[in-house]
């Protein structure tokens, strides 16, 4: 690649070896979060074994529709941001923007569907805390566990929330230096790396989705 392309940071020799860098960069940096979300995961495997039955009574509250509809909608984003990804390497600056966009659209819907199904939780007083109203009439005793259960859930989906929304900030980002041509054949390691983020925080949704929904 070019040692003299204009996106070519004076601390690297060639394109070549700046791409290698941002993108060992980015691998170091989801090997924090997956430490991140690997002890949420582990504490929720913990607490789970202990309240087994308030934890199965919790997760009838959760809509699996509505989970895999979340599922389906991050599938398509991690296609739309792949296809980008690509048309970033084919410096097909048309095809960027649109997939770069339908992504931004898609992780947009995930995030608004995801802020109707907590206000639902919260209307069935769900949410933990002073407004955690809900008591478990068939088994009184299961009531605990059940907003220990809904503590984890709001944690855990609250944090990928919070993970998308950057993301669709870096995705906002993108689409500007798209539309302007920064990318192309030779340079096109923002939109790669961005896609390696962005498929992290979708994976990290493949096993919320099984875990809060479906292991009754």
């Amino acid at each position: 690649m070019s040692a003299n392309h204009s996106a070519l940071a004076h601390h690297f020799e060639d394109m070549g070896q700046q791409h290698e860098a941002s993108t060992l960069g980015m691998w170091m940096f989801l090997a924090t979060e997956i430490l991140f979300f690997g002890g949420l995961f582990a504490a929720y495997t913990i607490y789970r074994h202990m309240y087994y039955a308030a934890f199965s009574a919790a997760a009838h509250h959760q809509n699996w529709l509505i989970g895999a509809s979340h599922t389906a909608i991050l599938i398509g984003s991690s296609l739309t941001l792949a296809l980008a990804v690509w048309a970033a390497q084919t410096n097909r600056r048309r095809t960027t923007v649109i997939m770069l966009v339908l992504t931004l659209l898609l992780g947009g819907t995930f995030v608004s569907i995801k802020m109707y199904e907590y206000s639902q939780h919260v209307h069935e007083g769900l949410f933990p805390g002073q407004l955690f109203t809900y008591v478990d009439e068939q088994r009184p005793a299961l009531t605990k566990g059940v907003e220990l259960f809904m503590v984890f859930y709001f944690a855990m989906t609250g944090l990928h929330a919070l993970h998308m929304i950057i993301g669709a900030g870096l995705l906002m980002w993108m689409i500007m230096r798209a539309q302007r041509g920064d990318f192309g054949t030779e340079y096109y390691s923002p939109v790669e790396v961005m896609g390696l983020y962005w498929h992290f925080v979708d994976i990290v949704w493949i096993f919320l989705f099984p875990l809060l929904y479906l292991l009754h």
